[in-house]
This record gives structure tokens, C-alpha cells and sequence, in this order.
């Protein structure tokens, strides 16, 4: 996303190198990596300084960002889930043939257009891209996690609580009471595809590390 700023602190950087040691482990050309989680989680981060690490090892990845696959634009997006309800919000909002079809360039490395929003002005412009010398392809989203033939799924532990504490910090949007119930549902899609993991982050347990 173009403007996008977001802290990157040292537990993600240690989940980063945990993540990197394992792709690492297991890399083959068109490697697919999925860093799922809640709003806040810091998903954005860790898969930043992934990218960083890889490409020190000699290894060309590319982040792509869910949040640039919404349907509805930023601009329009709250009047349409007030429109269509609560429970229209989750996965089905995301353009899930344009996100596929990426995927699928990737994996052919061919060239690619994206999308790309700008969150100053809220437009959704255009990326043209070429995956011919991409090895990795890093994909951050809340739903990442229901996407097919992945090599590797991570999610990133946060709770509810900390989710909401985390947007009243960075203020990047009003907390509202539509957009608490906004965090809620994202919050249950969130925790229902939760299982479909392959690794596990958690920060605050020393960083421990752990599958189910």
C-alpha cells in the first residue's frame, strides 16, 4: 500500500528471523509465504523485515499486500458495510479472481499489474511488476490463511483486546461503534481460519514458537 508507515520493533524482527530460518529450510523456486493475523498484529512489519532478510541471503521475494484486493474501495467501503450488514464483512470482500490470477503470475514469472491503494488519498492505482526473478512471494493479510497451495501459513497471535488497544494508538481510524463491531467480525473470520496455520508467532511468551 502506497504511504503505508508502520513501526518495526525487535520481537519483529526475531519472528522475522524465526520465519526466515524456516522458509529457508524448505525453499524451492515460487515459494508461496502467507503472514496472517489480526488488525494490528504487526503482520506488516514482520513480513517487511522477512523480505529484508531474505534478500541478504541472496534471495528475491515480493510482499503483496490483501489489503490492496478489497472490492469495494476505501473511499466506499464503510457506507457499502453499513448497507449490506455486519456480516457482510470478512473474506468475500476481498476481489479473490484478481488475487488469484496474481498469484498465478507469480508462479509463471510473468508480468504482472497490481493494486496498489494510496491511503492519503484513498485511490487504488496501479503497480505494474514482473516476477521473472522473484523466488518468494510474501502475501500479508487478514485472510491469507484461506488462500490455496501455499508453501508456508503463519499467523501472528493478538488478542481482541489488544487489536482495539493497538488501533486507539496508531488512530488510523475512529473507533466508532460501527467500526468496533467492524473489529469484532474481522476478529471472528480471523479465529475460524486460525487452524488452517503451518506456524505460529507469538510475542508474548518470550517469543515462544509453537504449532498446534
Amino acid at each position: 500500500m502506497l504511504n503505508e508507515i508502520f513501526p518495526i520493533e525487535e520481537k519483529h524482527r526475531k519472528a522475522a528471523r524465526a520465519i526466515s530460518e524456516k522458509i529457508i529450510e524448505n525453499y524451492k523456486d515460487k515459494y508461496i509465504v502467507t503472514i496472517s493475523g489480526e488488525v494490528g498484529c504487526g503482520k506488516v512489519a514482520v513480513a517487511h523485515v522477512i523480505a529484508k532478510l531474505l534478500r541478504k541471503g541472496g534471495i528475491c521475494s515480493k510482499i503483496l499486500k490483501m489489503d490492496n484486493y478489497y472490492k469495494i474501495p476505501p473511499k466506499e467501503r464503510i457506507k457499502w458495510r453499513k448497507e449490506h450488514g455486519i456480516e457482510s464483512v470478512g473474506y468475500n470482500e476481498y476481489d479473490w479472481e484478481t488475487i488469484n490470477k496474481n498469484i498465478e503470475e507469480f508462479k509463471k514469472g510473468e508480468n504482472a499489474i497490481l493494486p496498489n491503494v494510496d491511503l492519503i488519498n484513498g485511490q487504488v492505482d496501479k503497480l505494474h511488476t514482473n516476477f521473472k526473478d522473484i523466488n518468494i512471494l510474501i502475501i500479508d493479510g487478514l485472510y491469507s490463511l484461506k488462500i490455496d497451495n501455499v508453501d508456508f501459513k503463519v499467523f501472528v497471535e493478538l488478542t481482541h483486546r489488544e487489536t482495539v488497544e493497538m488501533q486507539l494508538f496508531t488512530e488510523n481510524e475512529v473507533l466508532d461503534e460501527f467500526r468496533m463491531k467492524i473489529l469484532e467480525r474481522e476478529h471472528e473470520v480471523v479465529m475460524l481460519l486460525k487452524p488452517l496455520a503451518d506456524f505460529y508467532i507469538d510475542f508474548d511468551t518470550s517469543m515462544e514458537i509453537f504449532h498446534l
